[in-house]
Order: structure tokens, then C-alpha cells, then sequence
């Protein structure tokens, strides 16, 4: 029979016990006493046939006394000595006092001095007597102890615990004796710590002497490191190991070696600050002997729903080779982005991504793929406020683009956009749209705009600026079956400046010994206010018509065709004519007038040049799938695929003088569930060619066809993986909310080198992708690309990963950027290898670490070519 006691644990002299015959046995101080040998044993069913014991008192109590529940279970027996104030457990034993929890074979517990011993029991089937069963396991506050015998005082938390050992959450620690002098600090003789959950474990740290200072660190001196139970030969004089959950200040070991362009080098050598849960700063630096150093800084921080952001600014100064030799360098590097996201309110944004950088920074300090190929870099800073009544949006933006292999700059500094939605002035309120009369269809929607360029060139700074506002009037009725869309365009540009075009006459010698004369034409800018108006009128029509083919048959209900055809008229004028006043002209050599718009170097351009009245034609198909439901299967529900999109558009332009007929360009897309994406694109050309230009000539008068391919591309591409063919669910999605709020994820220091941790939920993934492009402006003039590209990843077995990615250029017959990565899990070690096979960036760096993040630098690494210096 087991028997579960409950004492509320306040001991007035003269308590008395009352036994009743209603399963439970109180104690309590009534006015009447009832005695109980203290020797008593609670074995007895027939003198104590009670399961619960409860002792209360109403009395003053004393600071030395327990003063809240204890909660006792056993399996066998318990005494409880009332005169002694003591209480003895037998055969699974079990204390819960506050935040303490303790089992054990056998507890002794003295209420007295607020103390309680526990020892386990010797396991009778092992002969050899050295195997003992319940031994004693507290936990505390979240931590555990186990160990063959423990003694503990409630009340001033110190105990001694022999042959113990501890479990944290990813780490533990054990020793041959434990003894705990304050509620946070033990000290632990011939102890051992790990981060390894075997026993005994793959790897570890043994002394013969630690402190532990609870949920902070653990501090020991002459420290053996111990792989597979071999320890190495020579100890470490002492060692702290950071025992505490989360983010934590502290040094960060570095990397060393040897580069031969470098010298031997001490690289992310700094100190990680954890200011704050909000906020962090990284500090690292790097030496090479033969000259030369590196620095960076990165500093964070973040307020939930409201803002996040970080800066990382980098230095570097490296020089390679020896001073006085052909091969000598010495460059200077820098390296500066600012990240920032802040969400003032719903309506309210502002959105940083900046970087700055040398053109050789990237090539210097970093061996991604990604970065040493990158050719531009580009930032932005966007701030947003929209109205959601009004229906207006205002955006500030700064953009830059800059090209690492010319240096040229390109910014928008700033660009500035405001938009009034589409606004019907004439809608009545409460009227239903049936009931509407034709003139409550037509709305109108603005857009102001304001942009700087700077355009750096060869050093050389071009400034650039302007207005431009935009009015559009349209309506949408729809008649019968078709929606008609008349709208009237009206634009306007201001700008500070615009060109002039001076023309010099040029004599030179050809190739034939003939002096000939020749046009020299130099653009200069002529600082004035001038405003370009232009405007177009616009009419389309447009309807849906649908074809049903029922098939309920082989799981599919029926297929679907939508034709959705439309029909546009365009007008603009020619605004190249001299009465409106953007065009001007120079005379030529040759006597010709050559006319040119004063405003094509402005950031809008400027006004269109020539009449335009041109009928557009387009056509639209969409090809649709229904299944049918699992009859057997009542939650199931009918699914719709879209088999595939084609579309065709051509125009017509009345006011052309030639080539009045446009290309035809046809587009098509198709997804075969998540398996397989096919997009493609052609443009057909009704005209011929005379050498490397159209003639207004159709290829059918000349009996060569009616339409002839200009323009090619298409692209295939697939992303499978084992879990998705199998139809298993992953864990752990983006959609699920972590209890557990960590500010900042990733990784605390300044990682040297970007991996990602395997995933070997995934059995394999396969990513493939084809893209072949064809251009054919004329018969002589063909260009074609053609490449692949691929990305394989695989479980070789349950601890094996590899990993392979790569181009191939079909048409040149080379391989781009090939990569092959192998992971191997070593339970508390990891192995990582990653080799670049050739190019420019080859190399390869192996290595193998601890995976515990306390531990990661603990690791062997060999690298070649690209990484080495890394």
C-alpha cells in the first residue's frame, strides 16, 4: 500500500495528533490531545488506516522553521517521531518543499535543524554489491542534482551531495563529491563538465577542484580535455565555462594560422558586450605579420513591434608580399551598413538598408560565393505614410547603386512620391452600384513626384533634378457584357535646366586618303525653368467568356478555358512639332536640319516625338483543372490547378509613316503543382530585314512566311524534396509563435564564415533550374544563352549531409561557381567541409568543432587557396 502524507510544516510545542476513520489523518492543535508513540511506524493499517496527513497551527512561528507545505510520498512505509520532530521515508521516497523537489530510496528528515539526509538502496540482484537503486535526485529552482548520498539544509540552502552529477538544459557537470555552502555556489572535488548527453560522454572537461555559481559559470584550474577517455597531454592552467542561458558578455576566441601572401595571421580576435536585452555590441580585429590588420564593429538593437536594426562598420588594411617586391600591395578597405526598421503606427514606416564599401573590400575579406561574385551593391531608405480614409501615400526614398568593377555611383537623393487613389467625385453615398448613373463612374487619381539624381562617372559628378505631375481621368461602366474604360492622361514636368546642342565642323582623313568633313557635336546645359506638357486619350473594352468541359471521370470533375480578349485605342500627338516648343535644331554639315528634344538628358525625358494612334489588340487564355472529392473520405475537398496561361498582344499604329504593324508577343506560363515552374516569352516580327535593320517591307509580299522569331527565352525550374513527395508536414513553421521571445537570433559574434546548420528532417532536396534565351534581331545576327543550374542536398546516412550546387553554361561549355559541402553530425561534435573545385575562387577548409555554442571554439581546421587567412 502506498501512503502520501501532507504537513504543513509549522511545529508549535505540544502539537497533537487525532486520528480519524475517514481516510485522512489531520494534525492540528485543538483543545483535546491525542498521543502518538514517536515510534510509531505507519505501517500499520489497523492503528493508522489513514493516506493523508495535514499538521496546521495558528501559533506565532519561529524564522528558524520551515514555513510552508511539505509534500511526502513513499511506497513502503513512513515514521514520523512527533517528539523528535523528525520523519523517516521509506522505498521511493518523495519531498516537495517551495521550489525543491527530492527522491530517493530512504529520507530522513530533522524539522528540528531543518535538514534532511537521503541514500539510495543496494540493487540485490548485483552480486558485486557496487549498484545501488533510488539513489537521491533534487532539483532546485530549474537545476538537478543526483549523486549516491545527499545531506541538505532547507533552510540556509547549503548540503553535500557524493558521487554527483548535474544536468542542464544542454550542458551538465559531476564530480565525486558536491557540496553546496550558499543557494548558488558549490564546489565540486575531482569534477567533470560536458556538453555531451552520453554516458560516459564522447567528450569532456575533468578537474580536481571547480566552482559552480548557479546559472552563471563554472571555474576550475588545471583542466584536462578528454576525447573518446583519452585526456590530452597537456592541461589548461585554469578555465571558466559560461553556464547561463542566453546572451552573455565575453571574449571571442580568434582564429590563427598561416597564409602565404599574408604571413601568419590572428584573425576575429574581440569581445562580444550584451548591454542589455535589447541591445549588443561586437568588437573584433585581425593581425597579419607580414603587415596589415582588419577591425569591425557591429552594434544592434531592437524593441519588439516597434523598431529593430544594426550597424556594422569594417577596416582593413592588407598588404601582401614583401615591401620592394613586383608583387607587392598594399590596399585599404572600408565598409559601412546601417540596417533599420521601424513601424511607428499601421500606416507609418521607415525602412534602411544602406551600404557602403570600397570596390575591394568584398575580395579581401570575404570567401562567399555570393559576395566575391556580386558586381553592384545596392541600398535604400524608404520612409512611408499613407491615409487610409483619404486614400493618399506619401514616400521618401534614397536609393544608391554602386559598381565595384568601374566605381561608378548612381543615387536618388532624394525621391520623393505622393499618390491620391482613385477618387469618385460625382458617387453618391448609399447608392447601389446597379442604381448608378453613368457620370458616378468617372473618377480621377493624381501623383506628385520630386527626384535628385547624382551620377558619378569616371570621377566625374552629373546632377540632375525635377517635378513631375500626373492627373488621370477615367471611368469603367459596363455595358452588357463588356467593360468599357475611357480615360484621359494629363501630364507635367518641371525642370531647372535643359540642353543645348552645339555643332562643329570636323575635317579628317579617311581610310581612302579623302579629306572629308564631319559633324562634332558637344552638349552643354543651359540653367532655365522650363515646364513640358504632354497629355493622351485612351478607350478599351473588355470581356470574359468561359468554355466548361465535363468530365467526372479518372479524378478529375471538369476542365475549364477562359478567353479573355480586349480591345484599346491610343492617342498622343506629336509634341516633336515646333508650336509646342520642346524640340529645337542644328544644321549640319551636309546643309540637313537635325532636330533633337532639349529635355532628353532630364530625369523624366521629355515629350514624346511623333503621333501616335495606335489599336492594340490582346488576348487572353487561361486553362483550368477541378478534381473531384474522395468519396470515402468526407473532410475532403475539391482542388483547382491552373494548367497553363497564354497570352497575346499586338498593335496597330495609324499615324506611323511606316512599320505601322508591331511585333506580336506571345507569353505563357504553367505550374504543375509545387513540382515544376515554366515561364517563356517570343516576340514575332510581321517585317523584313536589310542587314541590320527592318525594312517596311512584310515578310509575306516577299514570300518568306508571314511572321519571323526576333526574341526567345523561357525558363524551367523545380524545388523537390523528399518530406514534399512523401506529403509530410514539416515542424516547426514560420507560423508558429516562440513562447520564448528571443530579441536577437543568429549568431551573437561577428561568424567568419555563414553556415547554416543541416536539416536532416529533410532526406534530400533538389533544386533545378534552366534558362535558355535566343535573340535574333536579324538572319546574321544571333545571340543564344543557355545555362543550368543546380543544387542537391542529401542524407547520406542519419548523421551524413552533403551538399552540392553549380552552373553550367551550356553554350561555352564551362562550369560556373561549383561548390560541394559535407556535414557529418558527431553528436556533440560536428564536421564541416566545404571545397570550391575550381575557378578563381577555389579552395577548400575542413574543420571540426564542438557544437555546443559555449564550446565553438574548441575546433581543428585546415583551409587551402580562397579560405586560407580566414
Amino acid at each position: 500500500m502506498k501512503y502520501t502524507f501532507l504537513f504543513f510544516l509549522i511545529f508549535i510545542f505540544g502539537s497533537v495528533v487525532s486520528a480519524q476513520q475517514n481516510d485522512t489523518l489531520q494534525i492540528f492543535a485543538p483543545d483535546s490531545l491525542d498521543i502518538i508513540s514517536p515510534d510509531t511506524t505507519l505501517t500499520d493499517s489497523a492503528a493508522f488506516p489513514d493516506s493523508t496527513i495535514a499538521l496546521d497551527s495558528t501559533e506565532t512561528k519561529s524564522g528558524d522553521e520551515i514555513d510552508a507545505v511539505v509534500y511526502a510520498s513513499a511506497s513502503d512505509s513512513l515514521t514520523f517521531d512527533i517528539l523528535n520532530k523528525k520523519m523517516y521515508v521509506y522505498d521511493s521516497g518523495e519531498l516537495k518543499y517551495k521550489d525543491t523537489e527530492l527522491t530517493a530510496a530512504q529520507i530522513a528528515v530533522d524539522f528540528e535543524t531543518n535538514s534532511l539526509d537521503a541514500i539510495g538502496v543496494a540493487d540485490t540482484s548485483d552480486t558485486t554489491g557496487n549498484t545501488y537503486l533510488q539513489t537521491p535526485v533534487m532539483s532546485e529552482a530549474g537545476e538537478v542534482f543526483e549523486g549516491f548520498s545527499l545531506e541538505y539544509n532547507f533552510k540556509n540552502k547549503r548540503g553535500f551531495i557524493s558521487a554527483a552529477k548535474n544536468a542542464e538544459e544542454d550542458s551538465r557537470y559531476e564530480g565525486k563529491s558536491v557540496k553546496k555552502v550558499s543557494k548558488d555556489i558549490l564546489f565540486i572535488d575531482d569534477g567533470i563538465y560536458t556538453t555531451c548527453s552520453e554516458s560516459p560522454p564522447h567528450s569532456h572537461f575533468s578537474a580536481a577542484q571547480m566552482k559552480v555559481i548557479h546559472q552563471d559559470k563554472i571555474i576550475a584550474k588545471w583542466i584536462f580535455l578528454h576525447i573518446g577517455g583519452v585526456p590530452l597531454p597537456l592541461p589548461l592552467p585554469f578555465g571558466v565555462f559560461p553556464i547561463e542561458k542566453g546572451r552573455r558578455s565575453g571574449l571571442i576566441v580568434p582564429s590563427y594560422g598561416e597564409d602565404a601572401s599574408r604571413g601568419q595571421y590572428f584573425r576575429n580576435f574581440g569581445y562580444f558586450w550584451a548591454i542589455s536585452d535589447y541591445m549588443d555590441l561586437a568588437l573584433n580585429g585581425d593581425y597579419y605579420s607580414k603587415g596589415g590588420f582588419g577591425s569591425r564593429g557591429r552594434f544592434r538593437y531592437v524593441q519588439r513591434y516597434i523598431y529593430n536594426g544594426n550597424i556594422n562598420l569594417g577596416l582593413s588594411n592588407v598588404e601582401s608580399g614583401e615591401q620592394g617586391d613586383p608583387g607587392y600591395s598594399d590596399r585599404k578597405d572600408y565598409n559601412l551598413e546601417i540596417y533599420h526598421n521601424h513601424k511607428f503606427n499601421p500606416t507609418t514606416n521607415l525602412n534602411v538598408n544602406l551600404r557602403f564599401l570600397s570596390s575591394s573590400y568584398l575580395s579581401t575579406n570575404s570567401t562567399q560565393y555570393d559576395d566575391l561574385l556580386r558586381k553592384n551593391i545596392t541600398s535604400n531608405a524608404t520612409f512611408s505614410k499613407r491615409w487610409d480614409e483619404s486614400g493618399n501615400s506619401i514616400s521618401i526614398n534614397y536609393s544608391r547603386t554602386q559598381n565595384l568593377s568601374s566605381g561608378d555611383i548612381t543615387e536618388k537623393l532624394p525621391d520623393v512620391t505622393f499618390n491620391k487613389t482613385l477618387s469618385y467625385p460625382f458617387k453618391r453615398k448609399g447608392v447601389s452600384k446597379k442604381d448608378q448613373a453613368w457620370y458616378e463612374y468617372i473618377g480621377y487619381n493624381y501623383s506628385g513626384r520630386f527626384r535628385n539624381d547624382r551620377n558619378k562617372r569616371e570621377g566625374d559628378l552629373k546632377i540632375r533634378g525635377g517635378f513631375q505631375h500626373t492627373v488621370g481621368m477615367s471611368a469603367s461602366p459596363k455595358l452588357g457584357y463588356f467593360n468599357v474604360s475611357p480615360r484621359i492622361g494629363y501630364s507635367e514636368k518641371w525642370y531647372n535646366k535643359r540642353i543645348i546642342k552645339d555643332v562643329y565642323y570636323v575635317e579628317h582623313i579617311n581610310s581612302d586618303g579623302e579629306s572629308v568633313t564631319a559633324d562634332s557635336v558637344v552638349d552643354r546645359d543651359m540653367y532655365e525653368i522650363n515646364m513640358v506638357r504632354s497629355f493622351d486619350f485612351s478607350l478599351s473594352a473588355s470581356t470574359k467568356i468561359y468554355g466548361m468541359a465535363q468530365l467526372n471521370n479518372f479524378g478529375i470533375e471538369a476542365f475549364r478555358h477562359t478567353l479573355q480578349p480586349s480591345v484599346s485605342y491610343n492617342y498622343s500627338p506629336d509634341f516633336s512639332e515646333d508650336k509646342w516648343g520642346y524640340y529645337d535644331s542644328y544644321i549640319s554639315h551636309d546643309g540637313s536640319v537635325k532636330r533633337y528634344d532639349k529635355f532628353s538628358r532630364e530625369i523624366y525625358g521629355g515629350a514624346g516625338r511623333g503621333e501616335r494612334q495606335s489599336l492594340n489588340f490582346s488576348l487572353g487564355n487561361i486553362f483550368e483543372m477541378k478534381t473531384l472529392k474522395d468519396q470515402t473520405d468526407t473532410t475532403s475537398e475539391a482542388k483547382k490547378y491552373q494548367l497553363l496561361n497564354l497570352n497575346g498582344s499586338v498593335g496597330y499604329n495609324f499615324a506611323a509613316d511606316s512599320l505601322k504593324l508591331s511585333d506580336l508577343r506571345v507569353s505563357y506560363r504553367t505550374q504543375i503543382g509545387e513540382l515544376l515552374n515554366f515561364s517563356g516569352s517570343s516576340s514575332y516580327t510581321f517585317y523584313d530585314y536589310d542587314e541590320n535593320k527592318k525594312i517596311n517591307k512584310f515578310l509575306s509580299s516577299v514570300g518568306k512566311g508571314l511572321l519571323r522569331l526576333t526574341n526567345f527565352s523561357f525558363s524551367l525550374s523545380t524545388n523537390i524534396s523528399g518530406d514534399k513527395l512523401a506529403g509530410e508536414k514539416r515542424k516547426g513553421t514560420e507560423d508558429e509563435i516562440d513562447p520564448e521571445y528571443d530579441a536577437f537570433r543568429g549568431e551573437d559574434y561577428i561568424a567568419l564564415y555563414g553556415e547554416e546548420e543541416p536539416d536532416f528532417s529533410i532526406p534530400w532536396n533538389l533544386s533545378l533550374n534552366y534558362n535558355y534565351s535566343l535573340s535574333k534581331r536579324n538572319a546574321s545576327d544571333v545571340t543564344r544563352t543557355s545555362n543550368i543550374g543546380l543544387n542537391l542536398g542529401f542524407n547520406l546516412t542519419k548523421n551524413w549531409k552533403i551538399t552540392m550546387r553549380g552552373n553550367y553554361d551550356l553554350e561555352r561549355k564551362q562550369i560556373a561557381a561549383p561548390q560541394v559541402t559535407v556535414y557529418r553530425d558527431l553528436h556533440c561534435w560536428e564536421m564541416n567541409f566545404t571545397w570550391n573545385p575550381i575557378g578563381t575562387y577555389r579552395g577548400f577548409r575542413f574543420e571540426i568543432k564542438i557544437k555546443a555554442p559555449e564550446l565553438q571554439d574548441i575546433k581543428v581546421t585546415k583551409t587551402k587557396d580562397i579560405f586560407s587567412g580566414f
